[in-house]
């Protein structure tokens, strides 16, 4: 059983909003435990953006609960046309994510029966606040969360499975339905990246430095995000073209292979590189190669084709082979694109790299 970071402090935010009530000496602490269960969030600006969401939600509830409690008494059905309208309000303003707390601030206040209404109105508002206030807190300083190490390790991972598939797939050595299990897990994991991006994005920096730093590496982390896609759109037409590309001639497979080879273990270096991990001499080792240049494969991909025609091989498909050779081409511009960025960065923040990186992932 693995325990996260969102588990064990839900755990701590309850029993800190549980102690603060006691300490307080608030009447119904388990109000305040209820409350701070709503509140935890993945990140500490949604945190924020949650505490003041609910807040609002708290000071909603509590007025229609208090306003129907001095009208219509404790009745049972007024509690319920209350819920009613506070549900509405709530959808109104666009509150939906704290509607279940407002309900609760509803409830706690109008199920009090007693002459002095009001002070226990105000006391189980207080309550509720201070669950809402307790979960920020642990938010905020209980085990941080560090979202751009744990985002270029969800990208490095996925990026390196894709990449041993692919090299299954060009050589015809992977089995039809694995690959196509592994492909929609990898459409899943992708899901994940993009989320743990949203995470990392919306973490604030409140030095003027660290918030260039931190622009820099976003437009970086997007163009791993989507250079990663673009492997991954790759493997997926290698996977739906196995038959085509099995009837390509010898010498054009082995060239396709080859290149393909070449651009995955460009990727690999250049995620190495982010870390600072490679080399000063094979820092520029992608212009250095001697590989086939991108005019040469179109040259010799027209070449086969009129070859083909000439002496009518039906088995030669070159429109499948063309959407193959679009893929390869624009995930070698992007490969391109993510290293001119990555220059760049490390160029202007060298300094700056991320040391926790390495002991993720390495």
């Amino acid at each position: 059983m693995k325990l996260g970071a969102r588990v064990l402090k839900t755990g701590v935010a309850i029993v800190f909003a549980l102690f603060l009530a006691e300490l307080f000496n608030l009447p119904s602490p388990i109000f305040a435990g209820i409350a701070a269960i709503f509140a935890i969030q993945p990140s500490i600006y949604r945190s924020y953006l949650t505490i003041i969401e609910q807040m609002q939600a708290n000071l909603i509830g509590a007025t229609i609960a208090v306003i129907f409690s001095l009208v219509f008494g404790h009745q049972i059905v007024a509690i319920g046309i209350a819920v009613i309208l506070t549900i509405s309000l709530m959808l109104k303003f666009g509150l939906e994510k704290s509607l279940s707390l407002a309900l609760v601030t509803v409830v706690a206040i109008m199920e009090v029966q007693s002459d002095d209404f009001l002070t226990f109105a105000l006391i189980r508002f207080a309550t509720i606040l201070v669950g809402v206030l307790a979960a920020f807190v642990v938010n905020l300083i209980f085990i941080p969360p560090r979202y751009e190490t744990k985002l270029f390790k969800k990208i490095y991972f996925l990026q390196d499975d894709i990449i041993r598939w692919t090299r299954l797939a060009i050589r015809q050595a992977s089995e039809h339905t694995s690959t196509k299990a592994a492909l929609a897990k990898f459409k899943e994991r992708m899901n994940r990246v993009e989320t743990f991006y949203g995470f990392y994005k919306e973490e604030r920096s409140y030095f003027k430095h660290k918030k260039y730093v931190k622009a820099r590496k976003l437009v970086v982390y997007r163009q791993m995000i989507t250079t990663s896609k673009k492997s991954l759109e790759l493997l997926q037409r290698l996977h739906k073209h196995e038959n085509e590309i099995a009837q390509l001639p010898e010498q054009f497979h082995l060239m396709i292979q080859e290149r393909l080879d070449f651009l995955l273990t460009y990727h690999e270096q250049l995620l190495l590189k982010y870390t600072g991990k490679l080399k000063p001499e094979h820092s520029e080792w992608y212009e250095k190669t001697d590989y086939i240049q991108r005019t040469e494969l179109m040259d010799i991909f027209i070449k086969q084709i009129s070859i083909a025609y000439e002496e009518e091989e039906t088995e030669f498909s070159s429109y499948h082979l063309l959407y193959i050779l679009s893929r390869i081409l624009d995930y070698e511009e992007n490969l391109e694109h993510l290293d001119t960025l990555i220059v760049a960065y490390q160029n202007y923040h060298g300094e700056e790299i991320n040391l926790e990186l390495e002991d993720e992932v390495y």
